[in-house]
């Protein structure tokens, strides 16, 4: 039989005797293990791992359902997860008019570079249907106002059920989300948004930095919650501007850090990379 192999993650309170317990039941079922990542965080006092590991002879991880719920008792896990590694998750991508991210992860998971399954597109506007359909991938159009904003979440709830979404991701999708969409999906939505030193709200950041003269810009994926743009941090990353650079070169230097930041926070994140840790993430990239 091929040999699979899983990934294990799991969060607890911090104690001895964790990687011990959790090594020895995988090491007692002859399982190799091929990379192992753990961090424990003194602030917190919580215990963070992940344990990417490989079966010989069995296909699933049905004998490891015991042992972990034992282990779980013992340990208190928050949670714990075990996943084919090879396994997609299966992702909602909304977008609203601008696309750079959005062609990104579309290329990215057409090349193999992601491992997600894009089932479904939703935007508040029309203008990417005919690139979801190059892709092979259902759009749905759904305008939203001040005033059906509940009801198009609601839809977007009727989505998440229809196609057993676990992650959604807001590649450039102009819409605040309400306090409801993300409890409903918390920890599982991530964002992506521009972030300068100073930082400029509201229409046209690139061309605020540029009047204000800035030498660095950057961006930021994160997770979503109620408070905007506040949501735990997973990547930020950023690129050296100078005077010389125009607007326009801005905009365009700052699009490919977005779709940099974006696909780095979607391939950690559903490789179970990323772990929430109060208003701050745990990240083994």
């Amino acid at each position: 039989m091929a040999k699979v192999e899983h990934i294990l993650t799991l969060s607890c309170p911090d104690r001895p005797g964790i990687v011990h317990a959790v090594t020895g039941v995988l090491a007692s079922l002859e399982l190799n293990i091929l990379d192992l990542q753990q961090f424990s965080d003194p602030v917190s006092d919580k215990f963070f791992m992940r344990v990417h590991f490989g079966y010989t002879e069995l296909d699933d991880a049905s004998s490891l359902k015991q042992p972990f719920e034992e282990l779980s008792a013992k340990f208190s896990f928050d949670y714990y997860d075990i996943r084919p590694a090879a396994r997609k998750t299966r992702v909602l991508i909304m977008v609203s008019k601008i696309g750079h991210c959005l062609n990104d992860l579309l290329f990215r998971i057409k090349e193999g570079k992601l491992n997600v399954e894009v089932p479904i597109i939703v935007s508040n506007h029309p203008d990417f249907a005919q690139l979801a359909a190059n892709y092979g991938i259902e759009f749905r159009h759904l305008p939203v106002t001040k005033d059906t904003k509940a009801q198009q979440e609601q839809q977007i709830l009727d989505i998440v059920a229809e196609f057993n979404i676990e992650l959604i991701v807001l590649a450039r999708y102009m819409q605040v989300l309400t306090p409801r969409l993300c409890s409903e999906m918390s920890g599982r939505i991530i964002n992506i948004h521009h972030s300068f030193l100073p930082s400029f709200k509201g229409a046209k950041p690139y061309h605020q930095a540029y009047e204000r003269g800035v030498k660095t810009i950057g961006a930021t994926a994160h997770f979503v919650t109620a408070d905007l743009d506040e949501g735990p941090i997973i990547e930020q990353r950023v690129a050296r501007v100078d005077h010389a650079m125009s607007p326009k070169e801005l905009v365009e230097e700052g699009s490919n850090i977005e779709s940099q930041v974006l696909a780095a926070a979607v391939k950690w994140t559903t490789e179970g990379r990323v772990f929430l840790n109060k208003t701050k993430t745990v990240v083994f990239a």
